[in-house]
């Protein structure tokens, strides 16, 4: 379960959530319970009452540039991820981010993995605040509505074409997805489609977390098609990549997930 100490603005990790859709000022939270209990740190059972914890945010600078969420995620192995935020300056990735972790405890752990290599390029990892981090999600929306590319644009757009022309099935993949995104939130996303949780599927690591991706099944080849209009668009403050998929693919995914 989520930990529900309180931060020192008087928030929790749920409030926390709230706040950057505040910010963002669209759909849903997405910020719940925890995809898993850590093996590092069991958080103890009883709250902060000398004083608030700090809020549980690190700075990770030195990132290859094709990184992922699920990058960070394996580099931070063990460790329970609230949220990863990637830094743009100019549309153009920074090579820093940031990144939420569920108890305030699990930044220490986090710090261990200082000047740790992810690929071959070693990472930096600094303590840091929430104001940091808020304003960093502010910078984040303004270059999104300012129509600043994502740090995957590059690579995202030399599959245009074949998104374009390729065949559609009922079935679309969505990667980019926050990791604490539930079935309901994909649904909310594809408010204009009439979905179903069970034609909602949440791909998972061979841990049991989420891997920022998933596969939707629609009614029909039409409504796929019509649904990749909504590729690109946000979901929170993540820019969502669409891409025609297939029933062999997306069985293919849940059961190595399994």
């Amino acid at each position: 379960m989520f930990y529900r100490g309180r931060y020192p603005d008087g928030g929790d990790g749920r409030e926390m959530g709230a706040k950057r859709q505040r910010l963002l000022d669209q759909g849903p939270s997405f910020y719940g319970t925890s995809s898993g209990s850590s093996f590092m740190y069991n958080p103890p059972p009883y709250g902060y009452v000398a004083q608030p914890p700090p809020f549980p945010v690190v700075r990770l600078r030195g990132l290859p540039f094709d990184c992922t969420e699920t990058d960070v995620a394996e580099f931070f192995h063990g460790l329970d991820i609230v949220d990863v935020l990637f830094v743009h300056r100019g549309g153009k990735f920074t090579g820093e981010a940031f990144c939420v972790l569920g108890y305030p405890l699990q930044v220490d752990f986090a710090l261990q993995k200082n000047r740790q290599n992810m690929g071959r390029r070693y990472v930096e990892v600094f303590r840091s605040k929430r104001q940091d981090y808020y304003k960093a999600i502010a910078n984040e929306v303004s270059d999104a509505r300012g129509g600043s590319p994502r740090q995957n644009a590059p690579r995202a757009k030399s599959y245009d074409e074949g998104k374009d022309s390729a065949e559609h099935t009922g079935v679309l993949r969505l990667r980019g997805l926050p990791f604490s995104a539930g079935k309901d939130d994909i649904m909310e996303f594809f408010k204009d489609f009439v979905l179903s949780e069970e034609s909602v599927h949440i791909t998972m690591n061979s841990e049991g977390r989420p891997t920022g991706e998933a596969f939707v099944e629609f009614a029909s080849a039409e409504d796929s098609k019509a649904a990749m209009a909504k590729d690109r668009m946000t979901l929170g403050s993540r820019y969502i990549e669409l891409f025609p998929s297939s029933v062999e693919e997306l069985e293919e995914q849940v059961t190595r997930g399994r």
